[in-house]
């Protein structure tokens, strides 16, 4: 059981030094100092740091698909679930101010490093996206998945200049704006009287 428990612990470690510093400044030894384990241990769960990569990228795109069932079950409404989608910026304010989004962060560098690894860490985006399209869809919006990706694009935005600023005040004026942007995109225009 300890083999488990040890690669368990391995890929939290990544995680969380792959979303402080980067994936590309993150070594081998790095993580295993962070595990604490002999480098020649550390290659029995792993055989390079791609490997560590997959196994972090499953670990984000499992919590997420978690987070997403659990927004589900807490929020009795497709609106109710749209908020709970913007108040994350708020639940992860601190990290988000220190280190960007660890969505964002991952997909952009892996973009820059034309990383293999891109495809399936822009996944993540993926599940957001459906997720929120399926929100805007129950809602009766024609263009759920437009929505969807624009309510990604500005969460992605502030989370950018919440890292460069650090600055709650701007997260908790853009967030009230993502709520009147949602409740202006749900409410069904009406035609112009002639």
């Amino acid at each position: 059981m300890r083999g488990a428990e040890t690669r368990t612990e391995i890929v939290g470690a990544a995680d969380r030094l792959f979303y402080q510093g980067g994936f590309a400044h993150t070594s081998f030894a790095d993580i295993a100092a962070a595990v604490q384990i002999a480098r020649g241990n550390f290659y029995y769960h792993f055989k390079s740091k791609d490997e560590i990569l997959e196994a972090v990228i499953a670990r984000r795109l499992e919590r997420t698909t978690a987070l997403l069932a659990q927004w589900d079950e807490a929020n009795p409404t497709p609106r109710s679930r749209l908020s709970a989608f913007v108040r994350l910026l708020a639940v992860n304010g601190d990290k988000i101010m220190a280190y960007g989004c660890p969505v964002g962060s991952l997909a952009t560098e892996l973009s820059k490093l034309m990383h293999e690894a891109r495809g399936p860490a822009v996944a993540l985006f993926d599940l957001f996206r459906d997720w929120l399209a399926e929100q805007f869809r129950a809602l009766g919006c024609s263009e759920p998945e437009a929505q969807a990706l624009h309510l990604l694009m500005r969460s992605q935005g502030i989370a950018v200049l919440a890292n460069a600023y650090r600055d709650p005040a701007f997260v908790a004026r853009e967030m009230a704006a993502m709520e009147d942007w949602i409740d202006a995109a749900i409410t069904p225009q009406r035609p112009a009287i002639p």
